[in-house]
């Protein structure tokens, strides 16, 4: 077991503060280290590893049984920053940051009470958050999307449920299927929007990182030894069930992939996981007004990077799939690259005038995952009027429908219309899915080129703070009525 980190509450500053501790963060606050630069490494959970990495809690053990190649990984970057003299955040909830004349400012809450750190650099690596295309009955409880799925497999050793489905698209698919079977539950199908052309469109990407690809070759077998059936080109139309999950519908999908009306199955299932890809999180980029972009192949909108991380404000910088989805290894790979670049930009070794934003080169394997993890335009056109698109607020396809209708013509203006994307989640979970009913509808086509334009004109979410949900009487403190500040009343 690794050493504890040791953690404090007190508030400070520091040259460059972290956001998120998972491969990317967490590489890149080892890398400020050994280069002599002060890091606060800052994140909601209670130790580093992200979601990939995550750590086991305090009151599991980890046994023979737990050593997989993301908990080997997890626990060598845990170790390297125990061992450092990196400043641990965790259990913080970051709600609010903004720049200051001496950097950044970023206010988290913590246990044990508000805390602000101030830095001259700031590296968000804040991941991503999971997407599913709604469908009718996808409200019902037991059903989840994959990541919750996989922190359950992952930190608590629990499972989704006794007899699950797992579906959607891209490799978390096997890699969930696998966990659920090797804990000992049953996998009533996986249900993959892919079919064997598009994994065999991929096999030269993934031939690129034999290890990964053997680590794959694992999942599938397992599948395939447990008999599990795989439904290919096949997507989930609905769930039924009348206080939680009882049964789901799937359909063969197009090559556009839309859901076809024939060849529909019923499915008996107390569980469904389901996930349609990977989203970026940029509710800080967006937040501080980073120029962005919309890449559907990366998950959707991302900030405009140079090759160094470099965002286009000074000092911002993003590591890992924050900046666009890739997977855990270029997430890795480029928490040192960002590490690298702001100690280097802090000694001023390069001038950075010279610098014009580049795309990062994309890694084959990565691109090739999200690729096939991408939101297919046809799949969002087919879901139902009645079907729960926010799930914060209750708003359905017609109700979204009714506002373009009336006018709204940009993401924003259908949150004003219908109060879409004003809930707990800040339209994390929705936002990806409006705009893409907005562009289907302005784009009048269904090709990926004309969308992808107009989901550029339409634009995303207007961040606002509060980034994340966080108690009012924690931020205000304690104090009665007698302790506000009341005015001498102005002479008459």
């Amino acid at each position: 077991m690794n050493a504890p980190i040791a953690s404090t509450t007190a508030a400070s500053s520091a040259d460059v503060a972290i956001i998120g501790a998972g491969p990317a963060g967490g590489t890149a606050a080892v890398t400020l280290r050994s280069r002599g630069l002060s890091v606060t490494l800052v994140d909601e959970a209670p130790l580093p590893g992200g979601q990939v990495w995550r750590a086991l809690p305090q009151t599991l053990k980890s046994g023979a049984a737990d050593r997989s190649p993301d908990r080997i990984d997890g626990d060598k970057l845990r170790g390297a920053l125990a061992n450092s003299d990196v400043d641990w955040r965790g259990d913080r909830r970051v709600w609010s940051v903004m720049r200051d004349p001496q950097g950044f400012r970023i206010d988290a809450l913590g246990p044990s009470g508000t805390e602000t750190i101030r830095a001259r650099s700031l590296i968000v690596a804040s991941g991503t958050h999971e997407r599913t295309v709604p469908f009718p009955g996808w409200t019902l409880p037991g059903v989840m999307g994959l990541a919750a799925a996989t922190i359950l497999l992952k930190s608590q050793h629990v499972l989704p449920g006794q007899r699950v489905v797992v579906a959607g698209a891209g490799p978390l698919l096997a890699a969930v299927a696998a966990g659920i079977l090797k804990a000992g539950g049953e996998v009533a199908a996986v249900i993959d929007q892919n079919g064997a052309l598009d994994w065999l469109g991929a096999s030269g990407a993934m031939l690129s990182r034999p290890a990964l690809a053997i680590r794959g070759a694992g999942w599938v077998r397992r599948i395939v030894g447990a008999r599990t059936p795989v439904y290919r080109r096949h997507c989930v139309v609905a769930a039924q069930g009348e206080t939680d999950l009882a049964s789901i519908t799937i359909a063969p999908v197009g090559a556009n992939g839309a859901p076809r009306p024939e060849g529909r199955k019923d499915l008996t299932a107390d569980s469904l996981v389901i996930g349609n890809g990977l989203v970026p999180g940029t509710e800080i980029t967006r937040l501080l007004r980073a120029e962005h972009r919309f890449d559907r192949d990366l998950g959707g909108w991302c900030p405009v990077l140079d090759g160094g991380g470099r965002t286009t404000i000074e000092g911002l910088y993003v590591a890992g799939d924050g900046g666009g989805v890739l997977g855990v290894d270029a997430a890795r790979a480029g928490g040192r690259h960002v590490g690298e670049t702001v100690a280097d930009d802090a000694r001023a070794v390069a001038n950075r005038s010279e610098r014009r934003p580049t795309s990062r080169r994309r890694p084959r394997f990565g691109a090739a995952m999200a690729h096939l993890a991408r939101l297919r335009p046809a799949h969002v056109a087919s879901i139902p009027a009645e079907t729960v698109i926010c799930r914060c607020e209750d708003v359905t396809r017609a109700e979204i429908d009714r506002a373009i209708d009336e006018g709204a013509d940009e993401v924003n203006q259908i949150k004003h219309f219908t109060r879409c994307g004003m809930g707990p989640c800040q339209g994390r979970f929705c936002g990806d899915i409006v705009a893409e009913l907005l562009a289907l509808r302005q784009a009048g086509a269904d090709d990926e080129t004309t969308i992808d334009r107009a989901r550029a004109r339409i634009g995303s979410w207007t961040a606002r703070v509060p980034i994340r949900p966080v108690p009012l009487d924690s931020l205000i403190g304690d104090f009665d009525y007698a302790d506000i500040p009341v005015p001498p009343p102005a002479p008459l």
